[in-house]
């Protein structure tokens, strides 16, 4: 895939994203961002991906929710996805999400995303399936247009296990369906695939410990990632050190979005 463009508001993120490609365009502010202007500026994309802010939903945090003036961007999110109409969109943030005021917080995700006509569906991924040496659990939501899209792909309207939403009684929001199980769509369907094969081969590469004397030691495990060198987080001498630590805090593990990623490529044909 190509990208075509940023949304970020943190300048020395800006930095960051424009030594890497320095050619794509970096908007920053998702509330002024419109497909009206993607489109004046030439853009039209494929798939659209955020993290939304998560400070307002972890558990580390107060949870003040979707309401909270940062996690609250995710109704810019769901605006955008209804604008620019993608063949698909990939949201990710913290698994509290999932379970945050009784559930309703997701629920909400998924009848915004319904409301914009795509359906939706999840799978909670920790940095561990892909090798990493820590949890890091996140969820991560791949939506979909729920019929015949602008760019007239088949209709999705046979795959199990999607978001369907509709208002119950006293106008109070619940899914219908909220499986993210035994699912027909090839995209999660080789998300998990890809999950699965890798908790099964770190499984079978994990000795376990072995006691030497008066310790335990821990033999390496094969297709781990190495644990990095700790510099300690004032780490003198090091630039930008807090700005860089920010970064690394608010940053996804690359391998999972990748293979993701390469589900969707797999299905455009």
């Amino acid at each position: 895939m190509q990208t075509v463009a940023f949304c970020e508001p943190d300048k020395y993120c800006h930095k960051v994203l424009k030594k890497n490609w320095p050619e794509v365009p970096i908007y920053d502010d998702v509330r002024e961002l419109t497909a009206d202007r993607l489109i004046r500026d030439g853009i039209r994309p494929d798939v659209i991906a955020g993290g939304f802010p998560c400070q307002d939903l972890s558990v580390a945090g107060q949870q003040a929710g979707l309401d909270g003036e940062r996690s609250g961007l995710w109704s810019e999110c769901a605006r955008l996805l209804g604008e620019v109409r993608p063949r698909y969109a990939v949201f990710e943030n913290v698994t509290n999400l999932l379970t945050g005021d009784g559930g309703d917080w997701f629920k909400r995700v998924l009848w915004d995303i319904s409301e914009v006509g795509y359906d939706a569906e999840w799978h909670c991924i920790p940095a561990s399936s892909v090798g990493a040496p820590h949890r890091r659990d996140r969820v991560w939501i791949v939506a979909y247009p729920n019929g015949n899209d602008r760019r007239g792909r088949d209709s999705t309207e046979s795959h199990r296990g999607k978001a369907r939403l509709e208002l119950r009684s006293g106008g109070e929001r619940q899914p219908i369906q909220s499986s993210n199980t035994d699912v027909a769509n090839p995209i999660i369907q080789g998300l998990q695939g890809r999950v699965h094969r890798r908790q099964d081969k770190e499984r079978q590469g994990e000795h376990g410990h072995v006691r030497r004397g008066s310790a335990a030691h821990r033999q390496p495990r094969k297709n781990a990632w190495d644990v990095e060198p700790n510099v300690g987080r004032v780490a003198n001498g090091v630039p930008a050190r807090s700005h860089r630590l920010k970064c690394l805090g608010n940053a996804v593990v690359p391998a999972i979005p990748q293979f993701i990623g390469e589900c969707i490529w797999d299905s455009f044909g």
